[in-house]
């Protein structure tokens, strides 16, 4: 009879073991439940931005055509305003290719942070916040749809390349991927407004305010080294002015870099950054963007 009772307690000892597992696993196992519904989260809100970005073929069109105009007439005006270089090959509307690139992503990456300050006002923001996701993948996944969003209206302005003399070649996919870096850059700004401004009037006069300036002094238009007095330190300070250098940098051919001295992109002192150093710019400030955005979120909602 001890032998069975000592058998039977063995026997229930070890499936009270196995039915609770270890402490750690539990937590481990709740680490994964959570990551996985913060992968969902952000997925699905990406997706939200995708469809929205399709369906809405005419905001497609006038964002396109909108840097379009700006390339052939704009461009094509200060082309034959700036004296030609020796180089047969110079064309100003090269050297400001980038800027219009820049263009096209920043309206509708833009407008991902729009599309936080409508949902608070129709109550979408709120049934999100009860979700049992944390708030970070919220924002996470709107930057990210924002992003999408904004490489595919570059994508038909890149494609234009060819008119303004610069080649199809590989390296414009690099350029892609920077404008991809670049995009998500410009949500975050967005999203970082939208967290702060509560009416969609606000937000539009923010973004206006902030946007313009900080595109027109970003050197598209002119170079970012040589520049007299403040102006040279405001757009050494700007984040974008290394944007548009590394995309001017790494565009293909010959079109830019027969522009002589006007090509030149910002400087530090005696030293020029790379490329790699000026997409760190762009990276630190998307990342400084989301994180002061995520705080402002999980405080204010």
């Amino acid at each position: 009879m001890k032998t069975a009772d000592t058998a039977y307690i063995a026997e229930t000892a070890g499936t009270a073991d196995t039915a609770a597992p270890p402490r750690a696993a539990a937590d481990a196992a709740g680490r994964r439940g959570h990551l996985a519904a913060d992968l969902r989260a952000v997925r699905v809100l990406w997706q939200r931005e995708v469809i929205r970005f399709g369906r809405n073929r005419l905001r497609i069109a006038m964002s396109v055509i909108m840097p379009m105009m700006f390339l052939l007439v704009f461009g094509t005006g200060l082309n034959a305003a700036v004296p030609a270089e020796q180089d047969a090959t110079s064309d100003f509307r090269a050297f400001f290719f980038p800027g219009v690139l820049l263009m096209a992503v920043q309206a509708p990456a833009m407008a991902a942070g729009a599309s936080i300050v409508w949902d608070r006002q129709a109550g979408f923001l709120r049934q999100l916040l009860v979700a049992p996701v944390r708030r970070p993948p919220l924002l996470t996944g709107t930057c990210l749809g924002g992003a999408t969003a904004g490489l595919g209206y570059a994508l038909p302005v890149l494609c234009l390349a060819g008119l303004v003399g610069i080649p199809y070649r590989p390296e414009l996919l690099l350029v892609l991927a920077e404008l991809a870096l670049i995009a998500f850059a410009f949500t975050s700004l967005g999203v970082l407004v939208a967290v702060c401004a509560k009416h969609p009037e606000t937000f539009q006069i923010v973004i206006g305010l902030c946007m313009m300036p900080l595109l027109f002094l970003s050197g598209a238009v002119f170079p970012a080294s040589g520049l007299p007095g403040w102006l040279g330190t405001v757009v050494s300070l700007n984040p974008l002015t290394y944007a548009v250098d590394a995309l001017r940098r790494t565009l293909p051919g010959e079109g830019v870099s027969g522009l002589g001295d006007r090509a030149a992109g910002p400087q530090w002192g005696d030293w020029t950054p790379s490329v790699p150093a000026e997409l760190g710019c762009v990276a630190v400030l998307a990342a400084l963007a989301l994180t002061v955005a995520t705080y402002r979120f999980a405080r204010s909602e």
